[in-house]
């Protein structure tokens, strides 16, 4: 694991300006957890398209490295999204920083694997505590500084749908997700703030990465194209989700997973 948060931290910034007009100019955006693939994919794009964004990470070292590939408009808070007083220091930076938040992607989790029968607590506990807890507090915090007209996302996977060996647990938090998706958008209606879930499947990630080339060999050929999403494909769906081309959408699951999850 990461780090745990040193709350003496101070955020690390990077403000250099670039003059562009993008699908997010103007718009404060907070992605959780995004010091590597799919999140850091999506707050390069983010900036990329005009947006302010404030990232975290719960390793010093690599926050500060995603800080520097961003390059610009982006600033990092050390914090795990599962600590509750981590969610209020960045928020607390954000209403310092820009006062209000314009997106929410609720990206930081984490996988890990059990056969029913070896379950122990500790390992339900440690699965919840992030991918479900950690969710809905990064969300209700978030709330006292949303702007009317906002977004939030929810990051999901397709392992909610399917049944693997060892994964029930990761499988039910992320369903979870779903659930709140559903409510929430109901909750928020009278605020005018959409909630989406993005539900990735295969994507080639550092973690992925980390599994081994032979397990990689062996998740391509159930993809219909035969290899793996791109990081960057699952910030494109983000960008979508997050942006004014989805302001009728509210409350789906988008997979970006390749078709893998639908057949």
């Amino acid at each position: 694991m990461d780090d745990p948060l040193n709350a003496s931290q101070t955020p690390r910034t990077s403000t250099k300006q670039v003059n562009s007009m993008g699908k997010l100019t103007g718009k404060v955006a907070v992605i959780t957890g995004a010091t590597s693939g799919m999140a850091l994919a999506t707050a390069q794009l983010f900036v990329a398209e005009g947006a302010c964004v404030f990232i975290t990470g719960r390793s010093q070292a690599k926050l500060d490295e995603a800080v520097q590939a961003i390059g610009r408009n982006v600033t990092g808070v050390l914090g795990d999204a599962a600590n509750l007083a981590d969610l209020d220091r960045l928020y607390e930076t954000v209403q310092r920083e820009k006062g209000s938040i314009d997106i929410l992607f609720a990206s930081a989790g984490a996988a890990d694997f059990g056969k029913l029968g070896e379950i122990t607590e500790a390992f339900f506990d440690s699965v919840f505590e992030l991918n479900v807890r950690g969710t809905l507090f990064t969300v209700q915090k978030a709330l006292p500084l949303f702007a009317a007209g906002g977004a939030i996302v929810l990051n999901g996977s397709m392992a909610s749908i399917k049944g693997y060996a060892a994964n029930s647990i990761y499988s039910a938090s992320k369903a979870a997700l779903r659930a709140f998706v559903r409510g929430w958008l109901v909750d928020l209606q009278d605020r005018h703030i959409r909630v989406n879930l993005l539900s990735p499947g295969a994507i080639d990630t550092p973690l992925m990465a980390a599994s081994g080339t032979e397990f990689k060999a062996q998740i391509a050929p159930l993809i219909p194209r035969g290899e793996m999403g791109r990081p960057e494909e699952v910030a494109a769906a983000a960008l979508f989700l997050a942006s004014e081309e989805a302001s009728f959408v509210n409350g789906i699951e988008l997979f970006v997973d390749g078709g893998m999850g639908q057949i």
